[in-house]
């Protein structure tokens, strides 16, 4: 890989979060992790300089490899001209046309994510990208630990009660800085993520996601205070919390993405 980047004159940008995976065995575990078999469609966002796009090509995927550096092109069509099933997008994946890049159903993603962006990202899409059924992310660790928090893990945040909305997620494999350049200050995880056909609640998400930002605004604030500071009076938001069977000085870190949902409903 550093030869590949040698020539073409390329090195990794600090300020796009790159940090390229330069271990091909786990390139290839990797796409075994995410189920990828022959024919699948699959989407890599950040796809660098190619080491997983030749491991998912190898498997038989039919693959969209999107990438914003343009630097990175020359290399990476390089790389990946032996396997013509692979279609490289340039593109800010923030930005792209999802519903037109990726048409139909059925779609994975299997990406090595740029830090800067992969928690809007997961978020976004999980949202707006629904032609994606599973993700396998590879993530900064304490992010992967946000992304699948359970109520009451000291990770869980406003992000996990999103994510929860929209798919089941799970740590799938903690990953070391050596298999990265350049190598990052911190571990990685593996998280995989399987969209929900319909959310598990029914509040209308705005409703939802109004209570969910206001309890997680000042950590270790109770969400008596959360509903106070969304104009209920201190009766009122007790009153509240007890009619949903909450205490009234449980914190926002205990409530599962249903006692949201009972609150939002509640308070409307």
């Amino acid at each position: 890989m550093k030869d590949l980047a040698r020539r073409h004159g390329v090195r990794p940008t600090k300020a796009l979060g790159q940090h390229f995976l330069a271990d091909p065995n786990l390139a290839r575990a990797i796409v075994a992790d995410a189920g990828v078999r022959a024919g699948d469609r699959v989407v890599e966002v950040g796809a660098g300089l190619g080491s997983l796009t030749v491991a998912l090509a190898a498997a038989g995927a039919r693959v969209i490899a999107v990438e914003f550096d343009r630097t990175l092109l020359p290399p990476l069509r390089e790389i990946v001209a032996p396997w013509p099933a692979v279609r490289i997008e340039e593109a800010d994946a923030m930005r792209l046309d999802w519903a037109s890049a990726l048409p139909g159903d059925g779609w994975k993603m299997v990406s090595n994510l740029p830090y800067n962006v992969a928690v809007p990202l997961v978020v976004d899409m999980l949202e707006e990208v629904p032609q994606i059924r599973s993700y396998l992310v590879m993530v900064q660790r304490e992010v992967g630990e946000r992304l699948a928090a359970a109520p009451g893990d000291e990770a869980y945040g406003a992000v996990s009660v999103r994510v929860r909305y929209r798919a089941d997620a799970q740590v799938a494999r903690r990953v070391p800085a050596s298999v990265f350049w350049p190598r990052p200050k911190v571990d990685s995880v593996l998280v995989r993520l399987e969209r929900r056909a319909e959310p598990p609640v029914a509040t209308e998400p705005q409703r939802l996601f109004r209570v969910v930002d206001e309890g997680f605004a000042e950590r270790r604030k109770t969400m008596r205070n959360a509903l106070r500071r969304l104009g209920l009076s201190a009766a009122e938001a007790v009153d509240a919390l007890e009619r949903c069977g909450l205490e009234p000085n449980v914190r926002a870190e205990r409530l599962s993405l249903e006692d949201f949902a009972r609150l939002a409903e509640t308070v409307a």
